[in-house]
């Protein structure tokens, strides 16, 4: 059992070092400044028809899908990010996923933009100038909420296990993130095929969102083989359900997105002062 933990991590920690290297981010931030001026330069030839018929079908003519596509590139990035925090503590993981909801928050304000005319005019566009409110304050509330959440986690990893029992547990969730990776690049690949057919892709963040949930379930009943007390379980569950609300705040319209975002951060908030407060002398809470 202990070589397939070994393999696991072998195969996982130079993926892991490879996308955290400075390198790799510098060469990611270099390639999204070409991806958007080249976005932008699309869609002014698109707009003076210079684009040969099958890319100009695919090429938008507002200059705001730009920013829409470059933010959707960096959303894409923080998953794959969020997926390399899942063998770290379950507070690191669903912090992750909070600030990709503030990003996605940002980008729906982006979004508004890309039903505007050019140039932009205000009346006829009040309700979308709404929406831009609302979720661009949502973001910022989540930001400001996320830092005290950060704030407010003890430190400790994942508690006091064993040193075997700590590798295997943290490897059992190595494996998890690199199944939860193939998914990823698999979803991803199927619906970039549907947009290059001039097919109608899906919501790609929202329906993997769905299966995070799953993986959040997942991981709190792998981590009650470790770690069974009522404390560790609670607690674990409870961050799980935040995730859950993340998914309906992905689902709702706009307005409501924001109070259940907002009510999602609150609960983790309140489930971390609570276990701080209330059980911070229990050793075996996993942060």
């Amino acid at each position: 059992m202990i070589a397939i933990y070994d393999r696991i991590t072998w195969l996982f920690d130079p993926l892991h070092h490879l996308w955290e290297h400075e390198k790799m981010n510098r060469k990611i931030s270099v390639a999204l400044i070409f991806f958007f001026l080249a976005g932008l330069a699309l869609i002014e030839l698109n707009r003076f028809t210079f684009l040969p018929p099958w890319l100009a079908a695919i090429t938008p003519n507002n200059h705001f899908r730009a920013v829409q596509f470059a933010f959707s590139v960096v959303l894409l990035q923080e998953v794959i990010s969020l997926i390399f925090t899942i063998p770290c503590s379950f507070s690191r993981s669903v912090g992750k996923q909070f600030e990709i909801l503030a990003l996605i928050l940002l980008r729906n304000a982006f979004k508004e933009l890309a039903a505007f005319p050019e140039p932009i005019v205000f009346i006829g566009n009040e309700m979308a100038v709404l929406r831009i409110l609302s979720d661009g304050f949502g973001a910022l509330f989540l930001f400001t909420l996320l830092g005290f959440y950060y704030r407010i986690q003890p430190k400790g990893g994942e508690g006091k296990l064993a040193a075997v029992a700590l590798y295997q547990f943290v490897a059992a969730k190595k494996g998890i993130a690199l199944v939860l990776l193939a998914i990823f690049v698999i979803m991803g690949a199927r619906n970039g095929w549907l947009m290059m057919m001039d097919r109608h892709g899906e919501e790609f963040l929202h329906s993997f969102y769905t299966i995070l949930i799953l993986t959040d379930i997942l991981l709190v009943l792998l981590a009650q083989c470790f770690q069974p007390t009522f404390y560790a379980v609670f607690r674990n569950s409870g961050f799980a359900l935040s995730t859950l609300i993340i998914r309906l705040t992905l689902a709702a319209p706009p307005f409501y997105n924001v109070s259940l975002g907002l009510a999602a951060v609150l609960f983790a908030i309140f489930l971390s002062q609570a276990s701080n407060i209330l059980f911070q002398k229990k050793s075996d809470i996993s942060p």
